[in-house]
């Protein structure tokens, strides 16, 4: 740290009278807050994290005011209220006048701000009005909407939130702890209290525990380790763990990341434990200032973004070719040039699908909420369509496609003959780890036989243990019947525990491990695979009551004593599911880290198709081409690692595949953030939940599969409300094109235009709400702006053929020919041009025959009739002369009704010629 500013900032302190053992905490924060992040974290967070590598513990407990026994209640609700919550900024939430600015900020609002804008200047005050209200519900419906989504979606992540263990001092030890320091003895032994706070709750000077699994909730200082791995890949990219000790072995070390009794915000422990304590939270964290950095530049879109930002950029291009074609046509034929620009911006106003970002919210919101109903918890709304866009989806094997509860099927000598023997090893292993217990922990402690008739626990004391991680894929104690013999046991994956063994036990002899007893072995445990079984090897040696203190290279020289074989049944409802996702389009396959041969006869029980299967070691000798072609022709990837899972996660999505990863365990983060939609369950590892988009509270694929045919009615019902108005606008101005170039006065006013553009839009508002083709469900769905273009221009321009058989009948057969006789024109046309528009929503909205093969949800019926006859009602009742409308001819409604019934035949027919050639969806 910068010495000269700190003695300057401690003097500054000092003069406004501050207990001196807050100077350097507040000095540090002072200048934080102030710094600049460019590039990299300011120079001074460096230094400081560096200094406090190098102090040593009760140095750094009094620069934060803290105690090995932890922080009293009292002292960490003062520091969080003078510093807040343990949160990055930009997981706050925004306050409310900035979301309502973000809800009105998109391309189309803007766009209709300026034409009310020049309406109200060229004093057009029903047009300012009229669009002046579409800007406002529109901003507000999407407001309201977005406001209620996102507390449902706290509320739910409040389900799931991550908490840190904390040790905590009531207010007896807090008051011992003070006696102590005045009398300079300790006067009895403490017991500090453990518990589980939320992240956010932290403070510095809160004394952390961690373990296998979890997030590191704050940057922390080490003050004690037992083989302890952390991943660092959030902040350096690496995906090998890093080693941390309580004490830095290099003094020179200036990189903060490269510290080795220094944890990160954002990293995750890998395997083994630690006693830590809070040096900094929130934004002044290591990954704080990274993520102001990062926050402060543009995110990159997501394929739901840019699919619907190429969608609105189709529809304004198109407006920006029609409305001058409108304003040169009119002004020229008219000679009114003023009239003709009012005109022109009715047109723009009328193809602008200014309730776009509405509907698009209101669909994934509800959306949100009926998987919400089915124990499906989506985190970020945008991960709904990419559910339904989902073409291949990768998972786990154990408690995905099996059931979450293995049981202990047998335990063997290497001959695979019971032998009571290894089952009580296996025991005292899982008994006395303190690391995460994984499933098979659970089996063998839970095993009947040994809760009644062993009590091994209480014949032995542990002396110590090595814990698990990735790399060994195994695990060992140490343990100690009789005072003068220690006993290391080891357990672990097959091929890992024999690299460490170097005999066999044959009975009642030990004998050298030979290539005739490793192909023995492999005979043996390959049997058991075939089974379905899963095998864990047991081996042990023999050790003098030396020491107390055990590593890694200590597992070495073992005997292999037998193997320990699981069952792990798959679900019943796991055939159904895997049929169901095939129907949907869907790939399905099995990224594990286990047994290709177990894994093999599990997917062949629940009737997976498999194509192949790969192996781990083989994939790192691959190009990413080579990769992608191996993937496509693969079904079941066995022995991976978390990097290898992440690496076919993203060269699948290279190639053009929306995929998505579902697992709950540490070695399936990375894997989770790679993926186009990442898929956890409640019970997961933070990390994992951290990671997901959308949190299961049953892991099922057939919840998944819910999930999936949800978020394909959501897009459907979204593209449907784009198909719809663009070419019903386009339609519109087509007919404006034409009328326009022969009409001697406006086909209709712009009023006309603005009122019946409103209407329709109002009448889509319950659009989210409707019901979808079972056909629309069958495959992924996902956003194709070319050929909503294509379908714009095949679909707009039938409408224009019933608009000018309109502007035939109005013409000469009631005689609305002449500029004295155009209200009468503008009333005939704004009724017949508004209930085509309405009848297209329900023509439009399926392949199949609307009213008869397809129905339209109720809310829908309600809204297009309710809008439908207030569009008749309104140049027939009182309010027509407001509107310069004028009460229709009786005469005139059996023709509308026959040009209505024309246009439906027509659009039903062209549906079968459009589906033929370019497909409906």
């Amino acid at each position: 740290m910068n010495l000269s500013f700190l003695k300057q900032r401690l003097l500054a302190l000092a003069n406004k009278g501050l207990p001196a053992r807050q100077f350097r905490r507040l000095a540090f924060l002072d200048f934080l807050r102030g710094s600049a992040v460019g590039e990299k974290v300011p120079d001074r967070l460096s230094a400081y994290l560096v200094e406090m590598s190098r102090a040593t513990p009760d140095a750094v407990l009094g620069d934060l005011e803290s105690h090995q026994d932890g922080l009293s209640q009292a002292q960490a609700d003062a520091k969080r209220e003078e510093l807040g919550p343990n949160e990055i900024a930009h997981e706050k939430p925004m306050p409310w006048w900035e979301h309502l600015w973000l809800c009105y900020r998109n391309p189309f609002n803007l766009l209709l701000t300026v034409l009310a804008l020049i309406s109200y200047l060229t004093s057009d005050m029903k047009g300012t009005t009229v669009i002046g209200t579409m800007v406002v519900v529109s901003t507000l419906l999407r407001f309201v909407q977005e406001k209620r989504s996102n507390t449902a979606a706290e509320k739910l992540k409040e389900m799931v939130s991550n908490t840190a263990t904390v040790l905590r001092r009531d207010p007896a030890q807090t008051a011992a702890v003070e006696a102590e320091q005045f009398f300079g003895v300790r006067l009895h032994p403490r017991n500090p209290r453990k518990t589980e706070l939320p992240i956010k709750m932290l403070v510095p000077g809160d004394i952390v525990l961690l373990s296998a699994g979890d997030m590191v909730p704050a940057d922390l200082r080490i003050f004690g380790a037992k083989d302890l791995f952390i991943s660092q890949s959030a902040l350096t990219g690496e995906s090998l763990p890093v080693e941390k000790f309580p004490q830095q072995s290099d003094a020179s070390v200036t990189n903060p990341l490269e510290l080795e009794n220094l944890c990160f915000m954002g990293s995750t422990v890998i395997s083994g434990s630690a006693i830590s304590i809070v040096i900094s939270t929130a934004n002044q964290t290591y990954f704080g200032a990274l993520a102001e950095r990062v926050t402060a530049a543009d995110q990159e879109p997501t394929q739901f973004q840019s699919g619907v930002n190429k969608v609105s950029w189709l529809l304004i291009r198109f407006m920006s070719i029609m409305t001058p074609l409108v304003l040169l046509l009119n002004g020229f034929t008219k000679g009114d040039w003023v009239e003709a620009a009012l005109f022109a911006l009715s047109i723009a106003v009328g193809l602008t699908p200014e309730m776009l970002p509405m509907i698009v919210t209101s669909t994934l919101a509800k959306g949100a909420v009926v998987l919400s109903r089915k124990k499906v918890i989506v985190k970020r709304l945008e991960a709904i369509q990419n559910f339904g866009a989902m073409d291949i989806l990768c998972t786990d094997k154990t408690g995905t496609l099996t059931q979450d509860r293995i049981v202990l099927e047998r335990h063997t000598d290497i001959f695979g003959q019971p032998d009571d023997q290894v089952l009580e090893m296996a025991y005292l292993n899982s008994y006395y780890q303190t690391g995460l217990k994984n499933l098979l922990d659970v089996a063998v402690l839970d095993h009947a036989e040994l809760r009644q008739e062993l009590n091994l626990a209480h014949n032995f004391r542990k002396v110590d243990e090595i814990p698990f991680d990735f790399v060994r894929r195994r695990m060992s104690v140490v343990v100690s019947e009789r005072e003068d013999h220690h006993e290391l046991i080891c357990k672990g994956a097959l091929e890992e525990v024999l690299a460490a063994c170097t005999h066999v036990r044959n009975g009642g002899q030990t004998e050298p491990l030979s290539l005739e007893w490793l192909e023995n072995i492999r005979q043996i445990t390959t049997k058991l695979n075939l089974e379905g079984l899963r095998v864990m090897a047991v081996a042990s040696k023999d050790l003098p009551p030396t020491r107390s203190v055990y590593g890694v290279a200590d597992e070495a020289d073992l005997t292999l004593m037998g193997y320990m074989a699981f069952l792990d049944p798959p679900k019943e409802t796991t055939r159904p599911a895997l049929q169901a996702l095939k129907n949907s389009g869907i790939e399905v396959k099995v990224l594990t880290g286990d047994n290709e041969l177990v894994t093999l006869k599990v997917c062949k029980e629940v009737g997976l198709d498999i194509k192949g299967v790969l192996m781990g070691h083989a994939i790192d000798e691959f190009s990413d081409e080579q990769l992608m072609e191996a993937a496509a022709n693969t079904t079941i990837f066995a022995k991976l690692s978390p990097a290898q899972k992440e690496r076919i996660v993203r060269v699948l999505r290279s190639h053009g595949h929306v995929v998505g990863f579902m697992g709950d365990g540490i070695n399936d983060a990375t894997a989770l953030r790679a993926a186009d939609i990442g898929i956890s369950v409640d019970s997961a590892v933070d990390i994992a939940k951290e990671a997901a988009d959308i949190i299961l509270l049953e892991k099922s694929l057939m919840v998944l599969e819910e999930g999936v045919i949800e978020g394909r009615k959501t897009f459907a019902n979204m593209l449907k409300y784009i198909k719809m108005t663009a070419s019903s606008n386009f339609g519109n101005v087509f007919s404006v094109l034409v009328a326009s170039a022969f009409l001697p006065f406006l086909p209709m006013l712009p009023i006309h235009l603005l009122v019946q553009n409103l209407l329709y839009d109002i009448s889509q508002i319950v659009i989210p709400f409707d019901n979808v083709d079972e056909e629309l469900l069958s495959k992924p769905q996902k956003w194709n702006a070319e050929g909503l273009g294509r379908f714009m221009i095949f679909f707009g321009p039938l409408s224009s053929i019933f608009d000018i058989a309109t502007f035939a009948l109005m013409w000469f057969i009631f005689a609305a020919n002449s500029p004295e006789h155009q209200t009468l024109f503008q009333s005939g046309w704004f009724v017949e041009g508004l209930l085509t528009q309405t009848l297209v929503v329900h023509m439009l909205r399926t392949r199949k025959i609307p009213f008869i093969q397809s129905r339209a949800s109720w809310p829908l019926l309600v809204m297009t009739a309710v809008i439908a006859a207030v569009g008749i009602f309104l140049p027939m009742g009182p309010m027509a002369n407001y509107f310069k409308l004028q009460a229709l001819p009786l005469g005139y409604f059996p023709w509308m009704l026959l040009i209505l019934l024309g246009y439906m035949g027509l659009v039903q027919l062209m549906k079968g010629v459009y589906d033929r050639r370019y497909g409906w969806q």
